[in-house]
């Protein structure tokens, strides 16, 4: 006869779970396997961020070290423009003295020739000259008030240019001197 059928719900065999355990252990064993290589793989970008962070450091770093040598070299020869100008000056002025025997007329020339030479250095340069004229109004950052007097211009105003001052590039080396009016007294 044969065996009578055995009920769904009662518990498997003996055979049925140790079956079981390997599968659970390769699906564990799988599930394991993508966990190590997806850390591996993060660890693998970590790695190529770390080295692309380093490279843009040390490209950092160059720029500004190269930035520093630019800002060396210009403060070094960032006269050089200037001087070269100035050289032809010099000579002139040195040439003038060497000649034994001048007329006052000639040395006049000779003067005039050299301050040209000496205006054409200061505009290639970009030096300008700061005179205001009488009445012009008192600019604190290019006049230098040495005295307030009364005077019938109004009050505020460059009554007398004592020395003329100088500006580079917009800057003031050197503030003009002027007399200012304190107004009518």
């Amino acid at each position: 006869m044969t065996a009578p059928h055995e009920p769904a719900d009662q518990a498997p065999e003996v055979g049925q779970t140790a079956d079981a355990a390997p599968a659970a252990q390769d699906a564990a064993q799988a599930e394991l396997n993508e966990l190590r290589a997806q850390l591996d793989a993060a660890q693998a970008t970590v790695n190529e961020q770390h080295d692309q962070l380093l490279r843009v450091h040390a490209e950092a770093e160059n720029v500004r070290r190269r930035a520093q040598e630019e800002v060396s070299k210009a403060r070094k020869f960032g006269i050089e423009s200037f001087a070269e100008s100035l050289v032809p000056v010099k000579d002139s002025l040195e040439a003038a003295l060497a000649q034994p025997d001048q007329t006052v007329e000639t040395l006049r020339e000779g003067v005039e020739v050299t301050l040209k030479q000496l205006a054409a250095a200061f505009e290639r340069n970009l030096l300008k000259e700061i005179a205001p004229a009488q009445g012009d109004k008192f600019d604190p950052h290019q006049h230098q008030a040495i005295s307030s007097i009364p005077n019938e211009q109004p009050a505020n105003t460059v009554v007398q240019l004592l020395q003329k001052g100088y500006a580079i590039a917009d800057r003031t080396l050197r503030p003009a001197l002027v007399v200012v009016s304190a107004g009518q007294g």
